[in-house]
């Protein structure tokens, strides 16, 4: 049984994130990539020595996270790739993919409210976050850093759906758009879903958190661009629906259109 109701409108814009914080637009002289020596030495430190093991001990102690078929990427070491992913969680959905990646290092595409306040500019970029630009000089070089992250053989995550429904069992309609990246970057798409556990101990508690990959999704060459991007969508779509479909993906909230 469901123990909360929550009542949506508009299933694609609705956001539940409920953060508080008023989105301001990222500036067109944004720094997406800092090459300065000390800038990634402390993101190393940052990322790898203090966030990496903390993240860990969360997902592990705090969410019990299983992360299943990890082997289907086994044959990614040599490439960066895009994962897409459902957009349920707030804290999990920043640390997932540092788990999922390892032992490559994930960078993930944010909102501008994540670099919104001033003091929290820097921590987000250091831990990986790349956040999305409202004008057109500032995603040249969204694109170009993105392209730069694969050639260093990172991840990037997008949430595809773009707002927050946090414990939803089901996958919102999202467009193609974002599957331009892995398209215009020659490299693969993974997919990868959250679902829940219903807890047999602490019931009260809310429930555990599985990951299933997919296996990787290879842009077609045979297509243009535009129909390479919607396959790809429609690749990751499928095996979203399929996985979140699945009879044991426990609903802690129940979601209800309103009348």
């Amino acid at each position: 049984m469901a123990k909360k109701i929550v009542y949506y409108e508009d299933l694609l814009k609705d956001d539940f994130a409920n953060n508080g914080i008023k989105p301001k637009p990222v500036a067109d002289n944004f720094p997406f990539v800092i090459k300065n020596p000390c800038w990634i030495l402390g993101e190393f430190f940052a990322y790898r020595i203090v966030a990496t093991p903390i993240v860990w001990l969360i997902a592990k102690l705090g969410f019990g996270l299983r992360i299943k078929n990890k082997r289907a990427i086994r044959g990614l070491r040599g490439t960066g790739y895009y994962l897409y992913g459902n957009h349920t969680q707030n804290m999990m959905d920043a640390y997932t993919p540092t788990l999922v990646s390892f032992p490559k290092h994930a960078h993930v595409i944010v909102g501008p409210h994540a670099v919104s306040l001033p003091f929290l500019h820097y921590p987000v970029q250091l831990l990986g976050g790349i956040p999305i630009p409202d004008r057109i000089k500032g995603k040249v070089l969204f694109l170009r850093a993105l392209s730069f992250r694969v050639k260093q053989k990172r991840t990037i995550t997008v949430y595809p759906e773009a707002h927050i429904w946090p414990w939803y069992t089901g996958i919102r309609p999202f467009e193609d758009v974002s599957f331009t990246y892995p398209v215009k970057d020659d490299v693969p798409a993974v997919a990868f879903v959250t679902t829940y556990r219903k807890r047999k101990c602490f019931s009260m508690l809310p429930p555990l958190l599985t990951v299933t990959l997919s296996d990787p999704f290879y842009p077609d060459p045979s297509l243009n661009k535009a129909e390479a991007r919607r396959k790809l969508r429609d690749q990751v779509y499928d095996f979203m629906c399929r996985e979140a479909g699945k009879q044991d993906n426990y609903a802690y909230y129940t979601y209800v259109k309103k009348d």
